[in-house]
């Protein structure tokens, strides 16, 4: 079986955890709540800390869900968040979404959020997510658009800091535009019963705005995508420091305006 060959371009920093850990069914799965009903099984890939697959334990209970992602370190704080709210249908585990090691029609529902942008093979990935998905059950994905993403006002840098992330995760094998991509993969992958839609994440509240700019500010500098950057040739210390500061200048107006595109799918299995 494949095995993943793309390297995860953000890694684990607090200031990637940040995000992350902010995410929650409604405002990163609301596309998929209708579908989820008390008693399913579900199959969260890639999950990062667990905010969103504890939400959705909570939906299907008394149902189970398994949670997978590639390092024990994420699974155990993910493991955290749902004993924290008293959830004991959640089990987590490594695992390769290439070549999942569960058997054929094993789950109601498999979910990935932001997870296609990163792997080596998006296809292969939707089509190990069909294969262990029930007949009749939905293989659901979102995934953000890089190249979409917008903003008010303009700044000097803040293309940089664009065109340089699409680099980066590009030369790491992932496709930063996925959000895009997401029906093309899954009619590849095999799927003919497809709804496709889009979300987005918007960030304009002096709260939002603070946050949002602050750890793409830090994460810039000082996460594993800051050392990719380096290592690889992308762009120096310095480059990446003055696209940090773009970030900070970008967040601090009362009129700046940030909008993350997504890419949905749910595909009948």
């Amino acid at each position: 079986m494949p095995k993943e060959t793309a390297v995860y371009t953000h890694g684990h920093h607090e200031s990637v955890l940040r995000s992350h850990r902010w995410r929650t069914a409604a405002n990163s799965a609301a596309y998929l709540i209708d579908e989820l009903r008390p008693g399913m099984t579900v199959l969260d890939v890639g999950c990062g800390p667990g905010t969103i697959t504890a939400d959705l334990a909570a939906l299907v209970a008394p149902g189970r869900v398994t949670a997978v992602d590639t390092t024990r370190e994420i699974l155990d704080r993910a493991a955290e968040v749902a004993t924290e709210r008293g959830l004991d249908n959640v089990e987590f585990t490594t695992a390769d979404v290439h070549a999942l090691d569960f058997p054929d029609d094993s789950f109601d529902v498999v979910h990935a959020h932001q997870v296609l942008q990163h792997v080596g093979d998006p296809v292969q990935a939707l089509r190990e997510m069909r294969r262990v998905c029930r007949p009749g059950g939905i293989v659901a994905a979102r995934d953000s658009d890089y190249a979409a993403m917008t903003w008010h006002p303009e700044v000097p840098g803040m293309d940089d800091w664009q065109e340089l992330y699409g680099r980066v995760a590009r030369a790491n094998g992932g496709e930063p535009d996925a959000g895009r991509r997401l029906l093309s993969w899954a009619r590849r992958a095999g799927f003919t019963d497809i709804t496709p839609t889009a979300g987005n994440w918007c960030f304009a509240t002096p709260e939002s705005r603070a946050w949002w700019s602050g750890l793409w500010a830090d994460r810039t500098v000082g996460s594993v995508y800051a050392k990719l950057a380096v290592d690889g040739g992308h762009a120096s210390t310095e480059e990446l420091t003055a696209i940090a500061a773009a970030w900070r200048e970008w967040g601090a107006p009362d009129d700046a305006w940030f909008m993350v595109p997504h890419g949905e799918v749910l595909c009948r299995a």
